[in-house]
């Protein structure tokens, strides 16, 4: 038996990249008798478990529930720490973990520690693991240090916990070429032990007909129409490249719209708004949040292309759910997107009009022009990032 704990997801789920990459992940294994998950999960606050909404998850009592062949716990976390908030629970669940190791006597687990935030604390519990014949694996996600929404202080700990972090690790498991290689380069002091294993993607087609009632009535609250319009879909942060996206768009001759599925950031979008009085543009349609992953799935599928300005991260889930089922994608020329998308999309960077000049180029593309990268964007998915493709390579890592 292989006992793996998982640190680091709010919980298990069809939103956020890590809380679904579990879900696929246990349920891809929930038949293996040979692995027994253990996931941390939080008890209260942003983004909280609730296991009512899970199918096939059986509650045990107020802090424990089962998913197939994965115990899972929560984690109380204090809301007066703010955003030291994230620090406090994977310390808390790192406890948990050790504490359940020693009191099951539970023999070579492996503790794999999703992202990098408890780097400057992980020196005493690496020892208290490896004394019990345990293993830490870490995913070190993307460059969090880089993210334009903290501040300096905050961005200068985040990199101090990165160093931390990959110090510590036995493995580190990272979801783009570019980060392995960024980690091989920037940490070569500490020697790291590296492998790549990619996140991935679903290629079904959804399962909401493109008459489905649910799908028209998005399309009527939107006022969007079918194969008419762009789409964007991401947090609503800078480094996501929202100003340059808006601004090349009004900036094209395009007359179909701009749908744009983000969170909520009222100070960000008042600010961007002054910028570029995007509100006088009627193209541009800020549609809200879609967690109906159907329907979002059918939106992406009936848009005419996707635009993709992620600039800071490894595989990101938004562009390989797009990849998967949108027919043309325009994508930021960066290495992370660079490295997914291959020859099955066309790229632009950030130079004054040239977002702008590739929207004019996608729209009087050749249906079959369309088509060859439809078929190209969909190939590279099913052979690179299938979740089937993914989780075997992680049953490897797992020792089966």
């Amino acid at each position: 038996m292989q006992d793996i704990f998982i640190v680091g997801a709010k919980g298990i789920g069809n939103y956020g990249g890590y809380e679904t990459f579990l879900k696929k992940l246990i349920e891809t294994d929930r038949n293996d008798m040979n692995i027994r998950y253990h996931v941390a999960c939080k008890y209260n606050g942003q983004g909280a478990m609730n296991e009512k909404l899970l199918s096939g998850a059986k509650s045990l009592d107020d802090h424990h529930f089962q998913y197939y062949n994965a115990n899972c716990f929560k984690i109380n976390v204090p809301k007066k720490l703010g955003s030291a908030q994230a620090v406090y629970y994977d310390i808390a669940a790192l406890k948990k973990c050790i504490n359940q190791i020693q009191k099951g006597k539970i023999k070579h687990p492996i503790i794999y520690i999703l992202a990098c935030r408890i780097g400057p604390f992980m020196g005493k519990y690496a020892r208290r693991i490896h004394s019990l014949g345990g293993k830490i694996y870490v995913n070190p996600d993307g460059h969090e240090w880089m993210r334009a929404k903290w501040p300096k202080v905050v961005r200068k700990y985040w990199k101090l916990s990165e160093s931390g972090m990959v110090k510590h690790a036995d493995l580190l498991i990272c979801d783009s070429v570019n980060i392995e290689k960024y980690i091989q380069k920037e940490y070569k002091r500490y020697n790291p032990n590296t492998t790549f294993i990619a996140y991935g993607a679903d290629v079904r087609k959804s399962v909401l007909s493109d008459n489905s009632p649910k799908f028209k009535e998005w399309l009527a609250k939107s006022k969007l129409k079918v194969d008419n319009y762009y789409l964007i879909v991401g947090r609503f942060v800078p480094e996501n490249n929202f100003e340059t996206m808006i601004r090349e768009f009004m900036r094209s001759k395009s007359k179909k719209d701009l749908a744009i599925i983000t969170t909520s950031n009222s100070s960000f979008l008042n600010s961007l708004n002054r910028k570029l009085h995007f509100d006088k543009d009627s193209r541009i349609k800020f549609v809200g949040t879609v967690y109906n992953q159907e329907l979002l799935k059918k939106i992406r599928e009936n848009a005419y292309g996707y635009i993709h300005g992620h600039s800071v991260g490894g595989t990101n889930p938004s562009l390989l759910e797009a990849l998967g089922s949108t027919k043309l994608n325009l994508l930021l020329d960066v290495g992370f997107n660079k490295e997914v998308g291959y020859d099955a999309a066309l790229y632009w960077n950030k130079d004054n009009g040239n977002l702008a000049s590739l929207i004019n180029l996608a729209d009087g593309m050749r249906a079959s022009t369309i088509t060859r990268y439809d078929k190209l964007s969909t190939q590279r998915i099913k052979e690179k990032y299938s979740w089937k493709y993914i989780l075997n390579k992680y049953k490897k890592v797992w020792g089966n």
